[in-house]
């Protein structure tokens, strides 16, 4: 009996591999964005062209690492926190940026900082006590606007490259050599112009993303509270 007992504990044990989650390549892409993301923001109060490149190298690899969780079949929690965590920090130091070189507008600046982070914490929590697997994990009955938002990486990619391509327009903006080329706008002037609509309607989804999660949480509250009156 006592064999016939430990064999089956032995058998009950959860299987462990040697994977290092850490080491996984779409989390090594990662720790290369936030170095290319440091070594922007170092460049960034006096050399707009470095910082510009390096920023940019490391948005696209954005991309980069989400093709490869899924061609590598590496997809980890730790890589969805990573990448988001990522995203967020880098676009507020840039947003800390324009906040000081463009004084007047610091408000507006300012609450688009946080409306970003607030927005995406407060939708991964409700993810997270939804029980999703991943935060992009949205149904259509929650929200047909975060479902197409999330589902389709077209329509991500779109939203994320013109947003950040706004703000870096607005850097290079704030440099006098980059404002007004002879009696015609700049390259810079025209990308804000055309990604400007879409940057706006990125805060407009973070908005609606921000009221979804909040109403989510409520929920699970009402479902909490009605389950203790039951058991009292």
């Amino acid at each position: 009996m006592s064999n016939t007992n430990g064999s089956n504990q032995a058998m009950s044990r959860p299987t462990t591999t040697n994977e290092n989650i850490f080491l996984f390549i779409p989390n090594l892409i990662g720790y290369s964005r936030i170095i290319l993301a440091g070594c922007s923001l170092y460049f960034m109060s006096y050399h707009p062209h470095y910082c510009t490149l390096l920023y940019t190298l490391s948005c696209l690899l954005d991309a980069l690492d989400g093709w490869a969780a899924r061609r590598f079949n590496q997809s980890t929690k730790f890589g969805a926190v990573l990448d988001m965590v990522t995203d967020r920090c880098t676009t507020a130091c840039l947003l800390c940026f324009l906040s000081s070189a463009y004084t007047r507008w610091a408000i507006l600046f300012q609450g688009l900082i946080s409306l970003d982070l607030a927005s995406h914490y407060m939708h991964m929590y409700a993810s997270l006590e939804r029980g999703a697997a991943s935060h992009k994990k949205v149904e259509k009955k929650m929200s047909r606007v975060l479902n197409l938002y999330y589902s389709n990486n077209k329509v991500l990619f779109t939203f994320c490259a013109a947003n950040e391509l706004f703000f870096l327009s607005m850097y290079l903006l704030s440099f006098p050599q980059f404002s007004i080329i002879g009696n015609s706008w700049s390259w810079p002037w025209i990308v804000a112009a055309v990604t400007f609509p879409i940057c706006a309607a990125k805060q407009w989804i973070n908005v609606v993303q921000m009221v979804k999660a909040a109403g989510s949480l409520a929920e699970g509250d009402l479902e909490l509270r009605s389950q203790a009156r039951k058991q009292n």
